[in-house]
């Protein structure tokens, strides 16, 4: 038997539902997303930020360097969420921009993938809508 070549596809599929108050405009403190204010603070913080640079240990738990994971997996971000980011979070907007471009360098392609807008359940949409 000869080598096969493996690989691992992994796709980060990044969205958040509108929080804000609809009369407001505001996202309004969400107390089960302590210790931060709301939900989109929190997963900034746990989630997104980390993986724009995320540590490399050798093997004795040394830090070896960070990488942006973003570079490294297809992605895409809902508007809702990336519309949050543009007003909250800009220096991960440019991180992910940034993640795209170096992807584009490496492989002839960048990692960034266009999302529909409205975020349609293909399942759920009529054979017209999937085929759209």
């Amino acid at each position: 038997m000869g080598s096969r070549v493996r690989a691992v596809c992994i796709h980060g599929h990044y969205y958040q539902p509108p929080r804000e108050h609809p009369w407001l405009g505001v996202v309004e403190p969400e107390p089960s997303a302590a210790p931060d204010p709301d939900w989109n603070v929190r997963i900034l913080r746990e989630c997104y930020a980390p993986n724009a640079a995320a540590r490399l240990f050798d093997a004795h738990g040394r830090l070896r360097g960070l990488v942006s994971n973003y570079a490294w997996t297809s992605f895409n971000v809902g508007p809702t969420l990336d519309a949050w980011f543009v007003r909250h979070a800009p220096g991960l907007i440019a991180d992910l921009v940034q993640a795209d471009r170096d992807s584009l360098a490496r492989t002839g392609h960048g990692n960034a993938w266009a999302q529909a807008y409205n975020h349609p359940i293909l399942p759920l949409c009529t054979a017209r809508d999937r085929r759209t």
